[in-house]
């Protein structure tokens, strides 16, 4: 079995590839996929070269966790042939590395890994990680009064505290391309901001040298959520954490049970995810594609269509 994938060689050199398959075993799904997203975040660094050491890192390699295709060979009764699902990543390739793995054209996953998304279309269903990643920041602890970044995730942490029916978070943006679009909630620059008494801040702009401009703005005993990648190491000043009794927290990879959450609200009709897929592009131009999503402040979300690549 082959595929057509991203085949990131080696930094900053990308290229759509054949690659080999390792066949289904018994209980893997084939998943022809229809699209794919692009991270700005952990793919961002796998491009430049910057992501710090991870398990499994290593080029060459195919990137990705958001994919989205339907079902062509099963033996799971759970997942049937022609269901629409999400696929979080893969591992199926011979003689390349898969981290995350899921941007290709065709799949082999375990059955477990393949998430139906019911009525939701390709387009929608490839950012159900980045939400069921934000839901699960919020499942550690109390939800974010502040919100710093307004990229896709920032936008779903504001969606989804709302969804909870928790009041609406403050959010902070730097680019004023990126401060429209909110839904309830305000988007502002930090500089416009005077509050210096926030109990929760959910970081998720990547950038390790803020930590101490929100220590600076907690309430005592409030917590900075790091809820972003990080590519540079996170430090902070003791003083004045020392004097806030600031509290600290990361936010991991989502679980099962986030994206279940993710899923019920999107059916009760309290969670929307319009507005975050901004850009699109045929597979076969993945490489201008990928240098759109890490270079455009206006994209959000960058798609890939496979649809002409089998």
């Amino acid at each position: 079995m082959r595929t057509d994938a991203v085949l990131l060689e080696r930094p900053g050199s990308l290229s759509i590839a054949p690659v080999d398959l390792i066949p289904p075993a018994a209980g893997d799904v084939v998943v022809d996929v229809e699209v794919s997203g692009v991270s700005t975040g952990t793919e961002r660094l796998l491009w430049s070269g910057e992501m710090p050491p991870f398990p499994g890192l290593g080029y060459p390699l195919v990137p990705g966790y958001e994919a989205v295709g339907r079902v062509v060979v099963s033996d799971d009764e759970d997942t049937l042939v022609g269901g629409r699902v999400f696929v979080p990543g893969a591992s199926c390739y011979r003689d390349v590395r898969g981290l995350f793995g899921a941007s290709a054209a065709r799949l082999v996953v375990p059955a477990r890994r393949a998430v139906p998304v019911g009525n939701l279309g390709a387009e929608e269903a490839t950012l159900l990680a980045l939400a069921a990643t934000a839901q699960h920041a919020l499942a550690g602890g109390a939800p974010p009064d502040l919100v710093v970044g307004h990229g896709a995730l920032g936008r779903l942490l504001a969606r989804l505290t709302i969804a909870a029916g928790a009041p609406a978070p403050t959010v902070w943006e730097r680019e004023p391309s990126r401060r429209g679009g909110s839904l309830g909630y305000p988007v502002i620059d930090a500089a416009d901001d005077g509050r210096r008494d926030y109990r929760s801040v959910y970081d998720v702009s990547g950038d390790a040298s803020l930590v101490d401009a929100l220590v600076q703005r907690l309430a005592p005993g409030g917590e900075v959520v790091l809820a972003g990648f990080y590519k540079d190491r996170v430090s902070f000043a003791f003083p004045p954490a020392f004097m806030r009794e600031a509290r600290f927290r990361t936010a991991a990879e989502w679980k099962p049970a986030d994206m279940a959450a993710v899923q019920g609200h999107l059916a009760a009709g309290r969670l929307s995810l319009d507005g975050l897929v901004t850009h699109r592009s045929p597979a076969s131009a993945a490489e201008a594609a990928y240098r759109a999503a890490f270079g455009d402040a206006g994209c959000l979300k960058m798609i890939l269509d496979w649809s002409a690549t089998r």
